[in-house]
């Protein structure tokens, strides 16, 4: 989830920063280049619906109603088929063939915009346009025919899931989503048994990848990307120490993948990255992420132990990379039953909420209902105005009665 730092998603960046660069938003906000409407204050070329669904449905999550604004911009950003576009400068000119659409931001808008509610026309024309670029192996890639990857495949089949679809059911060339994903498992032999990889080499060969294998987890256990903490089933667990099986079903796969997660994350408490020719660095995304995963299968002892690792240390990455970042830590508290508000001594609702328009709060929404609601009973604003008529009256008699009682 961590913003699909695949290489794919790279090459599709790289694609849509060499395209034209397009209109500048028509109601920019004066003291930003940006709309005003819009999470995060960084070039959103590249993640603005993404950054923007995870922003909302976080709010969501954690009972805060998102800015009018910032659900609609985010809604404008459809195009007419169905799909999103990381971000579309000038929503009222229509998309065309060099509009780069991807499952990813239009996936993580599904997720968003079903939590919200209101949005069926919206969410139902996304989910159609996914169903229509799903690959003849069952999953998706970033970009409409691209080869299928980990990540695409599960982000998509959270949104499937949270708009009331069967996933299993969502086939193409009789494969199934969860068909692919279990092509992209690694078998249970040498170290890295169970993981998930993000997608084959040239040569057909998967290596283990832990971004990809939280991702994978997830999705094959059907979940998007907020999740309650399940329940641990007997004899399905492959948690560290436990075998790892061979056995080609979705839930053993998540075991697998599971059980590669906790080894990873035993030993420091957060995953590593590294870039070509540096040292490997704490990788707090994904950390965030693997935590998701395993609460989502119940495997609360390494998620929280890691969640303590991210209320550490995350706090300045988050502040370094915006809304997206704050919203994925708040998913990993709420995955464990953690207050997203006193995060290591930081209210990452608040911060996040920093980063765009002022939301209303479901607190001071309710209030504001009952206050309406007091002053149209029979006690409220009109019951006051009429006292103050009666008592105003009242004042006038006494008034002209002192004046008759002084004239001779």
């Amino acid at each position: 989830m961590n913003v699909r730092r695949s290489a794919a998603v790279l090459a599709a960046v790289a694609v849509v920063g060499a395209a034209t660069p397009a209109a500048a938003d028509p109601s920019p906000s004066p003291s930003q280049a940006f709309p005003s409407a819009l999470y995060g204050g960084k070039d959103p070329k590249f993640d603005g619906v993404w950054r923007q669904s995870l922003a909302l449905l976080a709010q969501k999550t954690v009972g805060v109603t998102p800015a009018a604004k910032s659900v609609e911009w985010l809604v404008r950003q459809q195009c007419a088929d169905g799909s999103f576009a990381p971000y579309r400068a000038d929503p009222t000119a229509a998309c065309d063939a060099k509009t780069m659409v991807d499952t990813n931001q239009t996936a993580a808008a599904v997720q968003a915009l079903t939590a919200l509610g209101g949005h069926d026309a919206v969410t139902g024309k996304a989910v159609a346009w996914l169903k229509s670029v799903q690959n003849e192996d069952g999953g998706w890639g970033y970009a409409p025919g691209g080869a299928s990857d980990t990540n695409s495949t599960s982000v998509v089949i959270g949104a499937l899931t949270a708009a009331g679809e069967k996933p299993e059911q969502v086939e193409k060339g009789g494969k199934s989503p969860y068909d692919a994903l279990l092509k992209l498992a690694l078998g249970c032999d040498g170290d890295d048994a169970g993981a998930f990889a993000f997608q084959p080499d040239k040569k057909g060969e998967l290596a283990a990848n832990a971004d990809a294998t939280a991702a994978g987890v997830l999705g094959a256990l059907g979940q998007g990307m907020v999740v309650k903490p399940g329940e641990k089933s007997e004899g399905t667990g492959a948690t560290k120490g436990e075998a790892c099986e061979d056995e080609k079903t979705p839930e053993q796969a998540a075991a697998n993948g599971a059980a590669y997660l906790t080894q990873a994350l035993a030993k420091d408490g957060h995953l590593t990255s590294a870039l070509p020719g540096a040292d490997p660095q704490p990788d707090y995304g994904n950390t965030a992420d693997a935590v998701v995963a395993l609460a989502a299968r119940g495997d609360t002892g390494q998620a929280k132990k890691s969640l303590s690792w991210l209320e550490k240390n995350a706090s300045t990455w988050a502040g370094q990379n915006g809304p997206a970042a704050y919203a994925q830590l708040i998913f990993a508290a709420h995955a464990t039953g953690t207050n997203p508000r006193d995060f290591g001594g930081t209210d990452l609702v608040k911060q996040l909420n920093a980063t765009g328009p002022a939301p209303r709060t479901a607190e001071k929404t309710r209030a504001a209902e009952e206050k309406s609601d007091s002053d149209s009973g029979p006690f409220g604003v009109w019951w006051y105005v009429g006292v103050c008529l009666v008592a105003g009256v009242g004042i006038g008699f006494l008034f002209s009665g002192r004046r008759n009682r002084q004239q001779p």
